[in-house]
C-alpha cells in the first residue's frame, strides 16, 4: 500500500486545477448518509421517484421494453401470491397463540377478517396477467424505451391540483397525486389529507400542514385518519433502509415521537383498518407444537416470539418465497450422477460446488471476486451433461465477466432481463422459465421482492444455486434474502477457498474479517491520497482519474469509478461528478444537463443502475448507450431516472467492477461509513485502488467496529418453521 504525501499522486508531481476546486465549492451542503437514503434512493433505483410507472399499450401495440415486462411480471406475481392465498382455509396465519398487545391487535386483524372490511379495499386489484408465451428463444434487446408512468385525465390532474393548492401544497404534485391515488385523487385527499403521504418526498410535517389547512380544527394528532397513514408510513420508511417488518414496539415508539398521544391504540386502529398486518412468528409454532403432543410444561417455558408489524406487500412476498424455497429444497433429481464432471472441475471447491448441486435442489454458495470462477465452472459442467442451465447476474458487467467465464454468451443473463423475458430462453407452456439449473450470482444484492418472483418463475425439479459475497452490502429493495437463507441454514452451504488475488484482494479480504491492514504494493495497485478537507478531496479524486491514473497506471479515464459515501455534501457525487464533467467532458448541458459523451446512471428500475454514455437527444428522448444496447428515455423521464456517474455511490456500484477505483472519504463521510460500505467501495477496482483519506481514525474504526445493519425480516423465521415442519424433533 503506498502513501502519498499530500499534493502528491502516483507517477506524477502535484498540479493545480482550479476549475475542479471551484466545482467542488459551487453547490450547498447536504451530508452524506450513512447507508441507502432517501436522496440516494433517487439515483440508486431505490426510492419510489426512481421507478418506473405502471405498464401501458395494448395488445397488438409493439414488444414490452424490459423495464415494462418486469413491471407486467411484478403484477402478475402478486396475482398469482394473491390468489393463493385466497385459496387457503383462511388468511395469513398471524398468531393463534398471542396473548395481551398481541392478542388485541390479532382482534383487530381477525374484525377485518370478518368481512365487515375486506383487505380488497385498501390497496388496488392487480393488472390482468400478461398471456403466457410459449418457449422460444428471447430475442436480442435492441432498443430499451423507458416507461412512462400511466398517466391521469387532465381533469383529474387540475382537480388534485386545486386540492393541493387549497391546502397549502405545491400544484406539481398534482400529477403524482392522480396517478397515484387513481380518479378519486381530489376527493380522497378532501376527506384525508393525511393521503398526501403516499406521494415519494412528502414528510409527516407537510401532511400535517396540508390537513390543518383543509380540516382546521376538525384535525388533531390523534386524528385517526393520521395516525394510520403515519403507521404505514413508518413502514414504509423502514423498508427503505431494508426492512420487511418492524417490531410493534418501535413502531409504537415511532408513533409517539410525531405527537401520538395513545400509540397503542393508533396501532390497534391501523390493523383493523388493514393498513398494516400483524404477525408473530417462530416460537408460537412451537408451543402449538408441544400442546398438540400433550407437553404442557414445554410449552409454557417458550418464550413468545416479537409481534412484528408489516405491509402487505411484503407479507405476502416473503411467505411466497419461503414456500418455494421450501419446494426446491424437496425438489431435484438427487440420484444424479455428476461426479465426473466434479472430477473434471477447475478447483476443489468447484468440484465441492457440483457435488452440492447434484445432490439438492437449492445450495448457498459464499466467496469473493475470485471465487465467482466456481459458478461458472457449474453452468459450464451442466451444461455439458445436456442441462438447460443459466446464470444470472445483477448488472450487465455481472453478465460480461460470467459470460467471460463460462465461455458461453448465451449461458450469462441480467436477473431482471430474465424474469422480464428480455433475455435467456424464455418460458414453458405452463409459465415456469425453460430451465434445469439456475445460478444467482450477486445474491446479496436480491431483495424479498426480486426473490419472490425469481422462485414462482422455477419449475418443480429444478435446482437453484444462490452465490455471492455475505460481506457486500445488502440490496437496494427491503429484505435480505441472501443472509437469511445462511443464516436459517435452509440448505447445503459451501464456502469457497479461492481467495482474491494481488495486493487489492489481499486488502479487501483483511477488511472483510474486521482488519484493515498494510499491504505490498509494489506495482502501485493500492495507493494512499491523504487531504485535509473536502475541496481538496474533490481536486485530487478529479486529479487521479484525468491525469494520475493514466499516465502512471495506464487505465483510461473512462475505466476509472469514483466512488463516494452519499450524493450530498462538499465531495458528494453531485459535486464530484460536477467536478469530473468540468474536466473531462466540459458542455453546456444542452439536453437537459446532458452533453454527448457524458457517463451517466440510468435507473429503468427500482434497485437497478445501468451504467451509460449519452450519445444524443431528439424529440423521443435522451439516446444512451448502456453496454452496446440502445437506450432511449422519455424527455419527462430524464431528470428522474438518469445522473450523472463519473462518481456513484457504494450501494449504486455494487456488483459491478472496474479496472480501478478511486474512493473518496472526506472529512464529513466519517459517520456513513461501515464495514460493508467500506469492504464493496475497495473491492469495486480490479486492478487499482486510490483511497482519497479524509477521515484519519474513522476507517479502520469502521472496519473494526461498525458491522452490516441489521434488517428486521420474517423470512428467515418462515425457513425455519418450514424446516421444522418436515424434519420434527425427536422427543
Amino acid at each position: 500500500m503506498t502513501a502519498l504525501p499530500r499534493g502528491e499522486s502516483p507517477g506524477l508531481p502535484a498540479t493545480e486545477d482550479d476549475t475542479a476546486a471551484a466545482a467542488a465549492t459551487s453547490e450547498a451542503e447536504d451530508g452524506p448518509a450513512a447507508g441507502p437514503t432517501a436522496d440516494e434512493s433517487a439515483t440508486a433505483g431505490e426510492a419510489p421517484d426512481g421507478g418506473p410507472g405502471p405498464e401501458s399499450g395494448a395488445e397488438g401495440a409493439p414488444a414490452l421494453s424490459e423495464a415494462e415486462a418486469e413491471i407486467a411480471a411484478q403484477r402478475e406475481l402478486r396475482e398469482r401470491i394473491e390468489k393463493r392465498k385466497a385459496e387457503k382455509d383462511g388468511p395469513i396465519e398471524a398468531g393463534g397463540k398471542l396473548s395481551g398487545t398481541a392478542a388485541d391487535l390479532l382482534a383487530a386483524v381477525r374484525a377485518v377478517e370478518g368481512g365487515q372490511k375486506p383487505a380488497t379495499a385498501f390497496y388496488d386489484s392487480p393488472a390482468p396477467a400478461p398471456a403466457r408465451r410459449t418457449t422460444v428463444p428471447a430475442p436480442a434487446p435492441v432498443r430499451e424505451q423507458a416507461p412512462a408512468p400511466r398517466a391521469a385525465s387532465p381533469e383529474s390532474v387540475a382537480s388534485v391540483a386545486a386540492v393541493l393548492s387549497a391546502g397549502g401544497a405545491p400544484a406539481a404534485l398534482g400529477g403524482p397525486a392522480a396517478t397515484l391515488l387513481g380518479d378519486r385523487a381530489a376527493e380522497l385527499l378532501r376527506e384525508d389529507p393525511w393521503q398526501l403521504l403516499a406521494l415519494p418526498g412528502v414528510g409527516p410535517e407537510q401532511a400535517d400542514g396540508f390537513a390543518r389547512a383543509l380540516l382546521g380544527a376538525a384535525c388533531g394528532p390523534d386524528d385517526e385518519r393520521r395516525t394510520a397513514a403515519l403507521t404505514g408510513w413508518v413502514l414504509e420508511q423502514a423498508a427503505l433502509r431494508g426492512h420487511t417488518a418492524l417490531d410493534a414496539d418501535r413502531v409504537r415508539e415511532a408513533l409517539a415521537g410525531r405527537g401520538v398521544s395513545d400509540p397503542e391504540a393508533a396501532v390497534q386502529h391501523a390493523v383493523a383498518e388493514g393498513v398494516v398486518l400483524v404477525f408473530q412468528d417462530g416460537p408460537e409454532e412451537q408451543e402449538q407444537e408441544e400442546q398438540e403432543q400433550g407437553d404442557e410444561e414445554a410449552a409454557e417455558a417458550v418464550a413468545p416470539g416479537p409481534v412484528l408489524l408489516g405491509l402487505d406487500r411484503y407479507a405476502l412476498a416473503e411467505e411466497s418465497l419461503a414456500d418455494g424455497l421450501a419446494r426446491l429444497v424437496n425438489g431435484g433429481d438427487k440420484e444424479a450422477d455428476w461426479s465426473e464432471a466434479a472430477a473434471a472441475a477447475p478447483s476443489p471447491s468447484a468440484a465441492e460446488l457440483i457435488r452440492a448441486a447434484a445432490a439438492h435442489g437449492l445450495v448457498a454458495h459464499t466467496g469473493g471476486e475470485a471465487a465467482r470462477a466456481e459458478p461458472a465452472a457449474l453452468i459450464a459442467a451442466a451444461r455439458g451433461l445436456g442441462l438447460r442451465a443459466l446464470g444470472a447476474a445483477h448488472s450487465v458487467d455481472g453478465r460480461r465477466r460470467l459470460a467471460q467465464e463460462t465461455g458461453a454468451p448465451e449461458a450469462a443473463v441480467t436477473l431482471a432481463g430474465l424474469l422480464s423475458g428480455a433475455e435467456g430462453p424464455g418460458r414453458d407452456e405452463e409459465g415456469a422459465l425453460a430451465l434445469d439449473l439456475l445460478v444467482v450470482l450477486d445474491a446479496p444484492q436480491l431483495d424479498v421482492e426480486t426473490g419472490a418472483m425469481l422462485v414462482e418463475s422455477l419449475g418443480d425439479g429444478v435446482r437453484l444455486v444462490l452465490s455471492g459475497d455475505p460481506g457486500v452490502l445488502g440490496s437496494a429493495g427491503a429484505g435480505q434474502v441472501f443472509a437469511d437463507v445462511l443464516a436459517a441454514r435452509a440448505c447445503p452451504r459451501v464456502s469457497s477457498r479461492t481467495p482474491d488475488p494481488g495486493p487489492v484482494g489481499e486488502l479487501v479480504s483483511g477488511i472483510g474479517i474486521g482488519e484493515l491492514n498494510q499491504v505490498e504494493a509494489p506495482g502501485k495497485e493500492v495507493v494512499i491520497v491523504p487531504v485535509r478537507d473536502a475541496g481538496e478531496a474533490v481536486h485530487r479524486t478529479v486529479q487521479l482519474v484525468a491525469d494520475s491514473v493514466p499516465r502512471a497506471l495506464g487505465v483510461p479515464s473512462e475505466d476509472t469509478q469514483v466512488i463516494t459515501v452519499g450524493h450530498g455534501g462538499a465531495a458528494g457525487t453531485r459535486v464530484l461528478n460536477e467536478a469530473l464533467k468540468q474536466r473531462l467532458n466540459p458542455g453546456p448541458g444542452r439536453f437537459g444537463g446532458f452533453d454527448p459523451g457524458d457517463r451517466v446512471a440510468h435507473v429503468p428500475a427500482p434497485g437497478r443502475t445501468v451504467p451509460g454514455v449519452v450519445v444524443s437527444a431528439d424529440a423521443e428522448g435522451l439516446h444512451l448507450d448502456c453496454a452496446g444496447t440502445p437506450v432511449v428515455v422519455p424527455q419527462d423521464r430524464v431528470a428522474d431516472s438518469v445522473r450523472h456517474a463519473w462518481a456513484l455511490s457504494a450501494h449504486q456500484a455494487a456488483g459491478m467492477r472496474w479496472p480501478a477505483a478511486v474512493v473518496v472519504l472526506p472529512g464529513d463521510a466519517a459517520r456513513g461509513l461501515s464495514r460493508p460500505w467500506v469492504y464493496t467501495a475497495f473491492g469495486r477496482g480490479e486492478r487499482h485502488l486510490s483511497v482519497v483519506h479524509g477521515v484519519d481514525q474513522a476507517l479502520p474504526r469502521a472496519v473494526a467496529e461498525v458491522p452490516a445493519q441489521e434488517r428486521s425480516t420474517r423470512l428467515r423465521a418462515l425457513l425455519e418453521a418450514s424446516q421444522e415442519a418436515q424434519e420434527p424433533v425427536e422427543r
